[in-house]
């Protein structure tokens, strides 16, 4: 008898999915994401809406580092109008950590180019905070 294949549970950025959570109130599809969520059971989330940020909400950046540093303390998440969202974007991240420690996550697909979440370029926060515990991470 043949031994079934594996389940597979991927955490997914929302807005990867088509789902209207990126700051601007718009989602980013990414094909090659869907595709490979195909067969496989997978739970969307955006770590700045678990850190209780509205959506919309005014764009955010980090300063003075990375995710890793941003975690440290060392740097620090403002808006474009210097509002500081630090705390919320930890906050985020930690709460992400929280559902990929309860499952028994296979991968973790992120968004590009946000300060939650890319892999290049700048780390996100959560980024950083997942891969600091181990997690198997992707870029899209």
């Amino acid at each position: 008898m043949n031994n079934p294949e594996p389940l597979k549970i991927f955490l997914v950025s929302s807005c990867l999915t088509g789902l209207c959570t990126r700051y601007d109130g718009r989602t980013k599809p990414n094909s090659n994401c869907i595709n490979r969520l195909q067969n496989a059971i997978w739970i969307p989330i955006c770590p700045e809406q678990l850190g209780g940020l509205p959506t919309p909400r005014e764009a955010a950046e980090i300063y003075g580092g990375d995710g890793q540093q941003v975690l440290e303390g060392k740097a620090r998440i403002l808006t474009q109008s210097g509002i500081d969202l630090t705390a919320q974007f930890i906050k985020g991240a930690e709460e992400v950590l929280k559902i990929a420690r309860s499952q028994k996550i296979t991968a973790v697909f992120l968004k590009s180019k946000s300060p939650s979440c890319a892999l290049r370029g700048t780390m996100g926060v959560t980024a950083a905070l997942l891969h600091k515990h181990g997690f198997t991470l992707r870029e899209f």
